[in-house]
C-alpha cells in the first residue's frame, strides 16, 4: 500500500463537512437537498485557488451559504406545489447531540418550522449568526450585503424567532418522559392517557406529501389529536398487541427524543414533539416517503 495523504483541498473539505452540512440543512430543511448542495460546494472548492484562500473555512461557508440560498429560493415553488402539511425531513441524530442543549433546539422540528417562516437572506443570516457565531463581516461576503445591512437583518429574524420559537429549552430526559407517556398509552389503546400527556392546545402536523395518507391540515386540540391518533391506528391494529403490524422504536430524531413508526417491519414514519411543563404541545409525524429514505437507511446500518 502507497504511504500518501489527501490532497489539501480534500483534507479541509473533509474536516469541515459536518458543519457544512448542518448549514446547508438548517437553511433548507432538507438532508438530501444539503447533500446536494454539499456536491456543488465541492465542485467548486476544488477549482478555488487555495493559495489565495486565507481562511478555508469561511470560504466554504461562504460557498455552501450561496449554493444553499440558490436552491431555497427554488424550493419555495416546490413547496407551494406540496399537498398537505410540509414538515423538514428528519435527520437521525447521535444521542449526544441531545445532550448538547443549543444544538439540539437549533435542529429541532419546532425550530425548523420557525425558521421556514424566514425570509430566505433572514434565515441564512440568523442560522449562520446565531447558530454557528459566524462574524458579522464574513456573513456579509456569504450573503452579498454589507455588514451594516446583516446586523439589521439579523435583529430582525432573531426578533421574529424570538417571538415563535419556544419559551424555555427542554431537556432531553424530560422529553423522553413526555414520550414514553405518550407511547404507553398509544400501545395500550388508552385515550385518557394520551389526553394526560398532551397538552390541551397541542397542534398535530403530518406530513405525507401526498403519496401516504395524514391530515391535510393541523389538528388542534387535546381531544381531536387523541382520537386521530388512537383512530389512524385502529385501522391496523393498535401498538404492542398481538400480531399487530404496527411497532415503534424510541431514536433521537433532529436533536431530541423522537419514535420510529414500523409498518411491517418497514419504517413508515417518524414522530417528533415539542414538549413544554411535562406536556407534549406540538407533535410533527413525517410520513412521507421521500423524506425518510435517509432514515431508513441509516436505521438499517445500525442493525447489522
Amino acid at each position: 500500500m502507497s504511504d500518501h495523504t489527501a490532497d489539501p483541498a480534500t483534507e479541509a473539505f473533509v474536516a469541515h463537512r459536518n458543519l457544512l452540512f448542518t448549514v446547508a440543512y438548517e437553511m433548507l430543511g432538507s438532508a438530501a437537498d444539503a447533500e446536494d448542495v454539499l456536491q456543488e460546494t465541492w465542485l467548486r472548492w476544488v477549482k478555488a485557488d487555495l493559495a489565495e484562500v486565507r481562511d478555508h473555512r469561511a470560504y466554504l461557508v461562504r460557498i455552501t451559504t450561496r449554493q444553499s440560498l440558490n436552491r431555497l429560493r427554488a424550493m419555495k415553488r416546490r413547496k407551494e406545489a406540496y399537498v398537505g402539511a410540509w414538515l423538514p425531513e428528519p435527520l437521525l441524530t447521535a444521542p449526544d447531540v441531545a445532550q448538547d442543549v443549543e444544538l439540539a433546539e437549533s435542529v429541532s422540528m419546532a425550530l425548523m418550522l420557525v425558521l421556514e417562516t424566514l425570509s430566505p437572506t433572514e434565515r441564512a443570516v440568523f442560522v449562520l449568526r446565531e447558530v454557528f457565531d459566524v462574524g458579522y463581516d464574513e456573513i456579509a461576503a456569504a450573503v452579498d450585503k454589507s455588514p451594516a445591512a446583516v446586523r439589521q437583518i439579523a435583529h430582525r429574524a432573531r426578533r421574529h424567532v424570538d417571538a415563535r420559537r419556544p419559551r424555555e429549552v427542554v431537556s432531553a430526559s424530560e422529553t423522553r418522559a413526555a414520550l414514553e407517556s405518550f407511547q404507553r398509552a398509544l400501545e395500550t389503546g388508552n385515550i385518557q392517557g394520551l389526553l394526560d400527556v398532551l397538552a390541551p392546545e397541542v397542534v398535530l402536523v403530518s406530513d405525507g406529501g401526498g403519496i401516504k395518507q395524514a391530515a391535510p391540515r393541523p389538528v388542534t386540540g387535546a381531544d381531536k389529536v387523541a382520537r386521530f391518533m388512537a383512530g389512524g391506528l385502529g385501522k391496523v391494529g393498535a401498538f404492542g398487541q398481538g400480531d399487530s403490524p404496527v411497532t415503534v422504536v424510541p431514536t433521537v430524531v433532529n436533536g431530541s427524543p423522537a419514535l420510529l413508526v414500523h409498518m411491517h417491519g418497514e419504517i413508515d414514519g417518524v414522530m417528533a414533539v415539542r414538549v413544554q411543563d411535562a406536556r407534549i404541545t406540538g407533535l410533527y409525524y413525517v410520513r412521507n416517503p421521500e423524506k425518510l429514505s435517509r432514515v431508513a437507511s441509516e436505521t438499517r446500518l445500525t442493525l447489522r
